[in-house]
């Protein structure tokens, strides 16, 4: 997430055979990642099975058939055929998402262009990979009172699965175009305008929840190309895809990592094993430092080999999973990804985006590189403001952002002009907050992935759950 906040897997996430799943269809990092320092960890987020509502249902002509019951002759007694009914095997089809999207007789444009509304005109989007508390909140599960309390929410419900099927339906299109030789710039806008069409964007009601990182290798997050920037995707980079989505202020920060060389799959295997190790133990009155522990033990229990040298996957320590509040990406609460973070207990309620970073290098970033990434400070005190480029700046970050995280690459797009003075001078008084890229050594690949999960008061549900990751 743009904010990837600074400071660990043998398998996928273990889903328990009680646990429900609904498979729904197909911000700088979950906005800004926060640094920190050494002593303290900070950044990231898992696995139902989801379809994008772009692809139809299965219509052949032959699955009317499926749960027909066919006849066949057995040999019985005194040489007589006696039947027996068998049923052939149903077909699979897609995930329930998928259905959905096609009864409402529309298929998804590519570049996606379709609004996500339009497929699910009653508003019921899909749910999100819906996981059973255990141990001492079993109960929760068919609590009348906790039950109550979640029809009251219902409509906030509405908002981040709506903002969460968004994402799936632009990453899914990423994974499909993204190809060596594009430059970096334009991978970064068709995201975005993508997520701007599906969301339907509205001012701050809904639309963008931070700019599109795409940090490459060393560079582990907060990397958008400012304007002007003709980086070009190359075969062997290792691509960090990080992006948000809201609704009314309520963000989903998910990322994955893209790699055309195989040889990478090591590494992001590990790092996908410890993201969905941190989901899978995540829940209410859970300490954050236990969820950092486990992450931890499977993330460096992975070994990849890079031109015949042999690295451990190593956590980087000083980036952390976080809390997520209205039109705040980072809510206040870390979740680190390495043992020794703090007791603070996860709540019920409570948003969170789990991210976890694998590197073959020190396993600790350093902020470095040109800055793209910035955000209006949450709770900045009252300072004067005596440039009036830097009060009319303000007042256009206000208006298009407020609190959520942008890059120059928006202000552009909104006319501003010749104001990085003015920038800087927001930066300078503490009321803008810049977010430069956040680096391991030279010559090191990091990788990335992430999902956003409620704490709702019956289940935990992870939002950004898709069935590409």
């Amino acid at each position: 997430s743009d904010n990837a906040e600074k400071t660990n897997t043998s398998s996928l996430l273990v889903k328990d055979d009680d646990a429900a799943v609904v498979a729904p269809t197909t911000k700088k990092k979950s906005t800004l990642a926060t640094t920190t320092s050494t002593s303290t960890s900070t950044s990231s987020t898992s696995t139902a099975p989801t379809s994008s509502s772009t692809e139809p249902a299965n219509t052949n002509e032959d699955d009317d058939d499926d749960d027909d019951e066919v006849e066949e002759s057995t040999p019985g007694a005194g040489g007589e055929g006696k039947k027996k009914k068998k049923k052939k095997k149903k077909k699979k089809t897609g995930a329930s998402s998928a259905a959905a999207a096609s009864s409402s007789g529309l298929v998804q444009t590519s570049p996606p262009t379709i609004p996500v509304s339009q497929f699910y005109p009653d508003r019921n989007f899909p749910t999100g990979e819906i996981c059973e508390y255990k141990n001492d909140n079993v109960w929760r599960t068919t609590s009348e009172e906790k039950r109550a309390l979640e029809r009251m929410d219902e409509e906030l419900y509405r908002d981040v699965r709506q903002a969460a099927e968004v994402h799936r339906q632009v990453r899914r299109d990423a994974m499909n175009f993204i190809k060596p030789g594009m430059k970096m710039i334009d991978i970064c806008e068709r995201i975005e305008n993508g997520t701007r069409q599906l969301i339907s964007e509205n001012g701050l009601k809904a639309g963008i929840g931070f700019p599109t990182g795409c940090s490459l290798n060393h560079v582990a997050a907060h990397y958008t190309p400012n304007s002007g920037d003709t980086t070009v995707l190359q075969y062997s980079d290792v691509m960090k895809i990080d992006f948000g989505t809201h609704i009314n202020g309520r963000i989903i920060d998910s990322a994955f990592t893209w790699t055309a060389d195989p040889r990478y799959d090591r590494l992001k295997e590990a790092v996908l094993d410890a993201t969905n190790t941190g989901v899978r133990e995540a829940g209410i009155d859970v300490r954050v430092c236990d969820i950092g522990e486990a992450i931890q033990e499977v993330m460096e229990s992975y070994e990849v080999e890079l031109d015949g040298k042999t690295h451990k996957v190593k956590c980087v320590r000083n980036l952390n999973g976080h809390s997520i509040n209205p039109y705040q990406i980072h809510g206040g609460k870390t979740v680190p990804i390495v043992k020794g973070g703090e007791a603070t207990k996860m709540e019920e309620g409570e948003f969170y985006a789990i991210e976890t970073f694998g590197s073959t290098g020190k396993g600790y970033v350093q902020e470095d590189l040109e800055c793209s990434h910035y955000g209006k400070t949450h709770d900045a005190p009252h300072v004067p403001i005596r440039v009036a480029k830097a009060k009319s700046l303000l007042a256009t970050i206000t208006k298009h952002f407020d609190t959520l995280p942008f890059c120059r690459r928006y202000l552009d797009r909104l006319g501003e002009t010749k104001y990085l003075m003015a920038l800087k001078n927001l930066v300078d008084t503490g009321l803008v907050t810049a977010y430069p890229p956040l680096c391991d050594v030279k010559g090191s690949y990091v990788a990335q992935y992430e999902h956003t999960f409620l704490l709702r008061p019956t289940c935990k549900e992870v939002l950004s759950r898709g069935d590409d990751y």
